[in-house]
């Protein structure tokens, strides 16, 4: 009898370097997406409230905000009803700030998989980044009752609220990147990350316009504070959905600039740093 042949697998290091090997995402989608399908059942899974938790933190936010800056402070809305001033600028922030703080701990989270297997790292970080694309679709509803209810129709800017979108992915993305790469390493990252949420959402204009820090600084500094990409987003969320304001390019492309300079060197940073994450993790 002829005797039997042992298969066996020669892993072999690759002859180019590739900052995102796409193929490798062609080949392991399935993956990716049971990925991103566990992250959204897990995260309503035996809960009381279910998906009304996406809705919940966004429209909790809306009504503090209309009370202490909108009643209290009379901060101005560029006249905008307040609540819908704010929900539109909250609904962005909600999903950039999850997203980046589910990032950021998404290695460590999962470190029991970095050592058994191997797939391409950069699924992990950008599990969070897909998965809370759901919360944001599910709250984006509440944005359009409040439209039926304050009489609001879009206007044909709306057809630009894809590139918006794409921008706050890539921010998110970016973020996470660094961020994942950095707290697998130094463990107190992730408690920064709190604080450092805190300070980017009361830099971005959540609770005032843009237009405030044109008229108390100048054009120049106006321009400069584009380069925080969430200011472009949250300012293009307001300008396409709500119409009062002209879609401010100006603060688009400069966060345009940032967001890709931001992703490339997360990317950049986690590609060089992924082949310690298991013996750190």
């Amino acid at each position: 009898m002829p005797s039997e042949v042992t298969p066996y697998f020669e892993i072999k290091p690759r002859k180019s370097w590739r900052l995102i090997d796409f193929r490798e995402f062609v080949k392991y989608k399935d993956l990716l997406y049971f990925f991103v399908y566990r992250d959204i059942t897990v995260l309503y899974k035996q809960t009381v409230l279910g998906l009304l938790w996406a809705v919940l933190n966004p429209v909790v936010s809306m009504v503090i905000f209309s009370v202490i800056f909108g009643g209290l402070a009379k901060i101005d809305s560029d006249g905008i009803p307040y609540p819908i001033f704010s929900y539109a600028a909250v609904l962005p922030w909600t999903y950039f700030s999850q997203s980046m703080g589910g990032a950021t701990s998404s290695l460590v989270g999962n470190a029991n998989l970095l050592t058994k297997v191997y797939f391409p790292r950069i699924f992990i970080p950008l599990t969070p980044v897909l998965s809370k694309l759901m919360d944001f679709a599910i709250a984006f509803v509440i944005l359009i009752a409040m439209m039926l209810f304050y009489q609001i129709s879009p206007t044909l800017n709306v057809l630009f609220l894809p590139i918006l979108m794409i921008l706050m992915i890539l921010t998110s993305l970016g973020l996470g990147l660094w961020l994942s790469s950095l707290a697998i390493q130094y463990r107190d990252v992730r408690f920064a990350v709190g604080f450092l949420t805190s300070i980017l959402m009361y830099a971005a204009p959540v609770v005032f316009p843009a237009s405030l820090v044109a008229e108390k600084f100048g054009d120049t500094a106006y321009l400069l504070y584009g380069l925080y990409p969430m200011v472009g987003v949250i300012e293009g969320f307001r300008a396409s959905l709500l119409g009062f304001n002209p879609m401010p390019w100006d603060l688009i492309g400069m966060g345009s600039i940032s967001a890709i300079i931001i992703f490339i060197s997360g990317a950049f940073h986690f590609k060089k740093t992924e082949k310690i994450f298991a013996d750190v993790a």
